[in-house]
């Protein structure tokens, strides 16, 4: 997974899923259209696809109902049989999202808590029930709920039962779905104890199974590390990413990638996971002020350190912003069809405010392009040049080196490389836009432009 490049969809949001379930309604066809967009996946150029969460919910997903059986909503367990092997078929890898951390009100052991109550015997299943106590949520009793919310019932994978429970149902995702890996929703909150075990059951159905956690806040090393995760999100990055560009300050960015990846960089040896928007943050297309710092934003993504991730629409630069604590907007459907176009459908809100053929070329080239430099897609970290709009970078590794330069600004801007001893063979491939002066690189960049360059030898 450390040289994927990753495709993030949301089924629920994407396939158009009703807003909640009614567990009654004949199965949907979303996971079966899915099948149809692995040609655009394939020919964008990637490698690994990431599904939001699929199994039986009451609503968003993240409230799971019954994590044995595919959403209604979205089909039948066949469906996602079908969905895999079509994605392998074509290379791909599948990542689920894994949301162990707590159940809806709906799952067959919280129901039986509500009736039963304390004859129960799944009281023990989750956190902090106390019968001497009401629930916020009107409950004869309290729980913990994740992140202050009550129908999200936190569960306790400390207990024997519980845990076991868990582990024979991702057990069961893996043999019966063929899936290479998991995303842990909420990792930063689940037992480590947990994970551990969950890492050397996956490990010990299928070698090389990979895991991914959800961290927002601190240091990734206590999660990703062997034994236990593979990666987790890199939110320090993804922040940097995007505010550098609005404050035309690429100081922020370069902290952020020496301190992580740079010579002595805390996490140069982890795979993290990339992104510059997903299904929780609004849009990149919205969160930046000038859509024409679109292109710089995917250049810095796809060359900088990590496992790069595209969020389903964000490569024709659909927006999306959160109204009212409502994650709607960021999680549209998009049915394409031969008569209206892929923006059938879509809110005004979220259609591009870019062209999209244009950005989805310009990243489909970043993608074949670092596919194709194994510098930068695992080299080490150098910090060349820096200003507050103008930004470079080295890769390198195995004898090839990638310099990747940025300008953020709306004029023209030179740079200038100084690495003694490294530019002598590029002399003679001089274009115009970069030249050697000694042991100095001289390169032009556009308005909002970028250039990579890339040597071997």
């Amino acid at each position: 997974m450390k040289s994927s490049v990753f495709y993030h969809i949301y089924p629920l949001g994407m396939c158009g899923a009703p807003k909640r379930n009614d567990f009654s309604s004949p199965p949907g066809t979303g996971l079966r259209e899915l099948v149809g967009r692995i040609p655009h996946l394939s020919w964008l150029g990637i490698t690994a696809l990431y599904l939001g969460p699929v199994f039986e919910s009451t609503a968003h997903g993240y409230d799971t109902a019954d994590y044995r059986t595919v959403d209604r909503r979205l089909g039948v367990n066949a469906d996602l049989v079908a969905l895999v092997r079509a994605c392998h078929d074509a290379g791909i890898s599948v990542v689920l999202d894994a949301v162990l951390n707590h159940t809806g009100r709906d799952f067959f052991a919280f129901r039986d808590l509500r009736e039963a109550g304390e004859r129960s015997r799944y009281r023990h299943w989750y956190k902090g029930v106390d019968f001497g106590k009401r629930s916020p949520a009107g409950d004869p009793f309290m729980f913990e709920g994740w992140s202050g919310h009550y129908d999200l019932a936190k569960l306790d994978t400390e207990h024997g039962e519980t845990r076991e429970y868990l582990l024979e149902t991702v057990e069961g995702w893996i043999r019966e779905f063929d899936i290479d890996g998991l995303r842990l929703d909420a990792a930063d909150v689940l037992s480590r104890d947990f994970m551990d075990a969950l890492s050397k059951r996956c490990a010990s159905v299928r070698r090389g199974f990979w895991l991914m956690g959800e961290v927002v806040h601190g240091d990734y090393r206590e999660w990703a590390r062997p034994g236990r995760l593979d990666s987790v999100t890199n939110y320090e990055l993804y922040k940097g990413l995007w505010s550098c560009l609005n404050d035309a300050n690429f100081f922020e960015i370069a902290w952020s990638l020496n301190r992580q990846s740079g010579h002595d960089g805390m996490y140069r040896h982890l795979d993290l996971y990339t992104f510059v928007d997903n299904h929780d943050v609004n849009r990149a297309a919205s969160v930046l002020k000038n859509a024409a710092h679109l292109p710089v934003l995917y250049t810095l993504l796809f060359a900088s350190p990590g496992i790069p991730s595209i969020y389903y629409g964000s490569e024709w630069g659909l927006r999306g912003e959160k109204r009212d604590g409502s994650d709607a907007l960021l999680r549209p459907a998009i049915r394409e069809t031969a008569d209206h176009g892929r923006w059938s459908g879509v809110p005004a809100e979220c259609v591009p405010a870019v062209d999209p053929a244009a950005l989805e070329t310009r990243i489909r080239s970043l993608i074949e392009l670092r596919k194709a430099s194994p510098a930068l897609a695992r080299g080490s970290y150098r910090q060349a040049h820096l200003a507050s709009e103008q930004f470079a970078f080295l890769r390198e590794t195995d004898g090839e080196r990638a310099l990747v330069a940025v300008n953020s600004s709306r004029e023209r801007a030179t740079v200038w490389i100084h690495e003694p001893g490294i530019w002598t063979e590029t002399k003679a491939a001089a274009d115009g836009t970069w030249r050697v002066h000694g042991e100095r690189l001289e390169m032009e960049l556009p308005p909002n432009g970028c250039r990579i360059l890339v040597s071997r030898g």
